[in-house]
């Protein structure tokens, strides 16, 4: 076992009861990006309660928490606040039934789908016994909860409002995510983990007109199939296949009637990459492709380009990642697996971009591990609920201890007080 853990077992343990009926609290009441009002009220209450510099409200609703406790190196933990706006159907006691108004102004269900929930509990679980036990360790921690990060708007807000100067520099950053891997297990790797992300509207305008004439119109409906077929020649002819990119035509939306030929039509598309120079390569092609198709059809002006969001690289710190992945390999033992780079996407990045610092991001499984184990036997594993399904219901035993336990032993590489030679030399 990790010795800066096993340290600080006794404080885990003892908060486990506390952290397991703030998960439930946040799991039954999910609230929208951007509207984390009462998730950020409960954070930033309890940092306070446990001696943390407490600044609320940066980027709308994030909140940061900032504990000094001697001079050493400065380690920022990081976990995001929102929900999605979907039904869940776990069935559970604690089960949502929240529902909220949309930035759209609709009401719609919202739920905890992507396990953001239990990335709050877990942070605000090992800032509980940091504080705790502040005589095994030396630094300071920055306990960072982000708001908005479905929208990937949540790091680009706390940010721009000025979150740089509110906290020291950090020496390293890091961050997890709760998939559906057999509940104890933690993943790593070393080098990009999860993909860059872009989604974007184009909308195609035509000339209106009666489906018996349409000789009288331009069919933007033309433009918009014509360029969702041709958008897959981006990747399967332009992008080497050393290369991955995935272009993904989400939504497609014209017309009122089925003999009118419409004014306009719109096309929702998300592009996932794992290297700058192709993700730039696509997203310029795209414009290219859907810009040539208008004109071909002789549309009154070009397309338009409206970006939905957008999520960096992930990208880990080759030699931070070795460092911890030694810490996680003490204490987790056979239950510590490098996994492959993930298709998800995550604004986690930009942290490290803005101070030019090192971070490493992990995954945390919370699969029941019988049901986990059956399903490899059964050879059915990828069937498996994990993020964004309505039916994922992660346990709570042993995931929110596991989760509390990686992030302590990840800080604990540059926070602890008895670091040796070696550890400095590996960091």
């Amino acid at each position: 076992m990790s010795q800066f853990v096993k340290d600080l077992s006794v404080k885990t343990a003892g908060i486990l009861p506390f952290i397991e009926e703030v998960y439930k609290d946040l799991h039954q009441n999910p609230e929208l990006p951007m509207q984390e009002f009462r998730t950020a009220g409960i954070v930033a209450e309890i940092m306070r309660k446990e001696g943390f510099e407490t600044v609320e409200k940066i980027g709308g609703t994030g909140v940061v928490g900032i504990l000094r406790n001697g001079n050493g190196p400065t380690v920022m933990l990081r976990a995001d606040m929102d929900a999605l706006p979907m039904q869940e159907e776990t069935g559970l006691s604690y089960a949502s039934q929240a529902k909220s108004v949309s930035k759209q102004g609709e009401t719609v269900p919202v739920a905890h789908g992507c396990g953001h929930d239990m990335h709050t509990s877990w942070l605000l679980g090992a800032a509980k016994v940091l504080a705790a036990g502040r005589e095994y360790w030396q630094g300071t921690v920055i306990a960072l909860f982000q708001p908005a990060e479905e929208t990937g708007k949540g790091s680009q807000l706390m940010l721009a409002d000025g979150l740089s100067g509110l906290i020291p520099k950090p020496d390293i950053i890091l961050g997890q995510h709760l998939l559906q891997f057999r509940a104890g297990t933690v993943a790593y790797r070393a080098g990009q983990i999860l993909t860059a992300g872009d989604s974007w509207l184009v909308r195609f305008f035509g000339k209106g007109a009666h489906g018996g004439m349409p000789h009288q119109g331009v069919d933007p409906l033309i433009m918009a199939a014509s360029a969702v077929l041709r958008l897959q020649t981006i990747v399967s002819r332009e992008v080497s296949p050393q290369a991955q990119a995935v272009i993904t035509v989400g939504e497609f939306h014209a017309g009122s009637a089925e003999n009118i030929i419409p004014a306009e039509a719109y096309i929702k598309l998300n592009v996932r990459t794992t290297d700058e120079k192709v993700r730039t390569h696509v997203l310029d092609a795209i414009r290219r492709v859907c810009i040539a198709e208008a004109r071909a059809s002789n549309a009154p002006k070009d397309p338009v380009f409206e970006e939905i969001n957008n999520f960096p690289l992930t990208v880990n710190d080759e030699k931070a990642t070795k460092a911890i992945a030694r810490e996680f390999r003490n204490h987790f033992g056979e239950l510590l697996v490098q996994t492959t780079p993930i298709g998800a996407s995550e604004d986690f990045g930009r942290y490290g971009k803005e101070w030019q610092t090192p971070y490493v991001y992990w995954f945390v499984g919370g699969t029941d591990p019988d049901v986990y184990d059956k399903a490899v036997k059964d050879g059915t594993v990828s069937h498996l609920p994990g993020p964004h399904s309505p039916f994922w219901a992660p346990v709570l035993a042993p995931t929110i201890r596991t989760g509390i336990e990686a992030m302590l032993a990840a800080a604990g590489v540059w926070l602890e007080k008895s670091i040796g030679d070696d550890k400095n030399e590996e960091r």
